[in-house]
Formats: structure tokens, sequence, C-alpha cells
């Protein structure tokens, strides 16, 4: 039963009889507040520190009606428009009319902050997979490929390069500052980067090697 006389009053101003004040207006409107993006995100957002959820709606609409009516009012778009806009305030079908660019004027409002939403938690679980990243950095690279992670178990540390070695309490952290004091130690005599092989003999477990090209 609602839908009938939303449909009537869309009618009023989408009609072929509707004065062109009426679509000017509306789509005065909609220009203002798309316009005035920034203006709407900035109140929403001081809105927010104030209240939380939709209940600060309609943070511009009334304010957009207002200054493109005192605008229509200065330069009415057709013959007669100042008494047609008199006398409109008076008309409750009219009225009706204003109403109606009211609540899509809302619905425009609305899903510029929806949008503006969906951005700020995509910003922040952008930020989260990065923090979990850091927090995983106590990675070791595997300095044989240079490329992959390595997987270090108390008793084994291997790679998907076919690095694979038996260890006894190991750790990420242990295997990080062993490799880091060996290659710093390193640098101290040499200025070539050694590189890193696995060998193993015929009888030997495997290990990791350290050499330098020089």
């Amino acid at each position: 039963a609602m839908e009938a006389p939303v449909r009537r009053h869309r009618a009023l101003y989408k009609g072929p009889a509707a004065p062109p004040w009426k679509e000017t207006y509306r789509r005065r409107c909609m220009e203002r507040l798309r316009s005035s993006r920034a203006k709407l995100l900035d109140r929403y957002r001081q809105a927010g520190e104030r209240a939380c959820g939709p209940a600060a709606g309609a943070l511009l609409v009334q304010e957009v009606m207002e200054l493109e009516w005192q605008g229509l009012q200065q330069s009415p778009p057709d013959p007669g428009g100042k008494e047609a806009l008199a006398q409109m305030l008076e008309d409750p079908d009219e009225l009706a009319v204003l109403e109606e660019i009211q609540q899509e004027l809302i619905l425009q409002e609305q899903s510029v902050i929806e949008e503006y939403e969906r951005s700020l938690q995509f910003d922040e679980e952008c930020l989260n997979a990065m923090l979990d990243g850091l927090d995983a950095s106590d990675k070791v690279i595997c300095p044989v490929c240079r490329k992959n992670n390595l997987t270090v178990r108390n008793h084994l540390v291997s790679c998907q390069c076919g690095l694979y070695i038996s260890t006894q309490d190991m750790t990420e952290e242990k295997l990080r500052s062993l490799l880091e004091s060996t290659v710093t130690e390193h640098s101290h005599r040499c200025f070539h980067n050694p590189e890193f092989t696995v060998t193993s003999g015929m009888e030997e477990e495997a290990s990791l090697l350290m050499s330098c090209p020089v």
C-alpha cells in the first residue's frame, strides 16, 4: 500500500507535466551533495566521535536542500517560478515531492558513507595483514637458495630447495643469530659475500658449510 503514493509522487516530478523546476531542483541537490563528499565525510567523522552508528544520519541533506532552494528562488528555471515555489509549500502533494527528493538524497548520502566505511575496513585489513607479516618475520631465509623461508624444528632444518639438516634444540632465533654472527665475523676479514652449501660425507650427517669465493 505504501508503494502506490510514492510511485504517484515520483510521477509528480518526473512525469511529462512536471514543472521543470522540480527536476532542476532535484538534479542540483544531487550534484551539490556529490561535490560535497569531502565535507560530508568530515562531518561523518566528527559525528562518529560524538555518537556511534547511523544516528548521525542526514548530515548534509538538509543544508544542501536549503541552499539549492535559495538558489532556485533567486533564479527560477521557468516563468512564474517564484509564485509556483511559494504555492508549492502549501500543497501536500508538492511537499511529498520534496520529501521524496529528500529521501533520495539521504540514500545517496548513506551510500557515500558506506563506501567510505568499506574502504576504511579494507585499509585496516591491509594494515593487519602487514603487521601479521612483521610478526612472522622471525622466519629465516634459506642461505642456500636465498628465496624460501627455512622450516625450523628443534631437530630439523629444511627448505623447499632441498636443504635438509638434522639439528638439536634449534629455533628460528638461534639459527638466525648463528648465521648473522658467522656472516658478520666473515665480513670483518673479507669484503666478499660468503656462499652457503650443504655438504655430506659418506658417514657424517649433512651440514651447512659457509665458504668464500676468494
